[in-house]
C-alpha cells in the first residue's frame, strides 16, 4: 500500500516557519505583508476558497486587504482597482479569484497586476521568467507539487513524469519546474492516444484535468508516485463529497506514494500563496527571501 503524502501536514509546518519569519522581518520593518483577493460574483467555491485564504492570512499575520465586487462589475472599474492596489505601498500581493463572470476577460485582468505583485504567478513575465529559469513569482499549485516531492525526498532526477493536464494554471508551469529539477517530462491530455499506456511509464504521475477518478489503478505503473491535483464535487448514495482525478481506492494498492483528496495538494496550493505574498514583501523591501 502507497504512503501517504501529506500536504494537510506539510503545509502546517511551512506556514507555522512562514508566521515565526513574518513577525521576525515585521519587528525590523515596521509593517506586515498585505495580500488583496478580489472575487467578482457569488460563487459558492470562489467564495469557500477566498474565505481558506482570508484565514490563512490571519493565521500568519498577513494583512488581508481583499475586495468583493457584485456580478455586473464592468471590466474598467476593475483595471482601475488593479492600478490602485498596483502603486498601494501596504499591498504585496495581488489576486484575481477565478473564475469569473463571462463578460469579463481573465487574461487581460491578470496581466493588469505588475509581475512583482503577481501572487497566483500568472503574468507572462512570471511564466516566462520560469520557462528561463530565473527567479520570480511562481503558478502556486506547481509550486506546492515540487514542495511536496521536495519535503518527502522525492528527486525528480533522472525520472520520467507524466503530466495529464495541460492548462496554464497546473500542466505547463509544472511541467517546466519537473525539467528543472532534470525530469524526463512528457505533457499528456484529453487527446492523447492511449493515455493509459502514457501514463503507465510514468515514475511520477500527475493528474490534473479535473476529471473525478479518471486515473484508475491499471493506468499505474507499480511503484509509482502518484500526485493528485483535481478536486472534484460528485454527489451519488453516499451524499457529496470531494473526490480528485485519481480513483484513490484503487491506486493506493499499485503507487509508492499518493496524495489524497483532500489533504494533499490542496493545503500546499495556499500555502504557496502565502509564500508568493511573503517573497514579494522582502523583495519589495530591497531583501532577499
Amino acid at each position: 500500500m502507497a504512503d501517504i503524502l501529506d500536504g494537510k501536514a506539510l503545509a502546517q509546518t511551512l506556514q507555522a516557519d512562514l508566521a515565526r519569519y513574518i513577525a521576525e522581518i515585521k519587528a525590523e520593518v515596521g509593517r506586515s505583508p498585505g495580500l488583496a483577493v478580489l472575487m467578482v460574483g457569488d460563487n459558492p467555491a470562489s467564495a469557500a476558497y477566498v474565505r481558506n485564504k482570508e484565514r490563512a492570512c490571519e493565521k500568519l499575520g498577513i494583512v488581508s486587504l481583499g475586495r468583493r465586487f457584485p456580478a455586473d462589475t464592468s471590466h474598467p472599474e476593475l483595471v482601475k482597482t488593479i492600478d490602485e492596489l498596483n502603486q498601494d505601498n501596504r499591498v504585496d500581493g495581488i489576486l484575481v479569484q477565478l473564475p469569473l463572470p463571462d463578460h469579463l476577460n481573465a487574461a487581460a485582468l491578470l496581466n493588469q497586476i505588475h509581475p512583482d505583485k503577481d501572487a497566483d504567478g500568472l503574468h507572462p513575465m512570471n511564466l516566462g521568467r520560469l520557462v528561463r529559469g530565473e527567479a520570480g513569482l511562481q503558478s502556486c499549485t506547481p509550486a506546492g507539487v515540487m514542495k511536496l516531492l521536495e519535503a518527502y525526498q522525492i528527486d525528480p532526477k533522472g525520472k520520467h513524469a507524466v503530466v495529464i493536464g495541460r492548462s496554464i494554471l497546473v500542466g505547463k508551469p509544472l511541467s517546466l519546474m519537473l525539467l528543472a529539477k532534470d525530469a524526463t517530462v512528457t505533457m499528456a491530455h484529453s487527446r492523447t492516444p492511449d493515455l493509459a499506456a502514457v501514463a503507465r511509464s510514468a515514475d511520477i504521475l500527475v493528474a490534473a484535468v479535473g476529471r473525478p477518478n479518471l486515473i484508475t489503478a491499471d493506468m499505474v505503473k507499480p511503484g509509482a508516485v502518484v500526485i493528485d491535483v483535481g478536486i472534484n464535487r460528485i454527489t451519488d448514495d453516499s451524499g457529496s463529497r470531494l473526490v480528485g482525478d485519481v480513483d484513490f481506492a484503487s491506486v493506493k494498492d499499485v503507487a509508492s506514494w499518493i496524495t489524497p483528496v483532500p489533504g494533499g495538494v490542496g493545503p500546499m496550493t495556499v500555502t504557496m500563496l502565502m509564500e508568493n505574498a511573503v517573497s514579494s514583501w522582502v523583495w519589495r523591501m530591497g531583501g532577499t527571501r
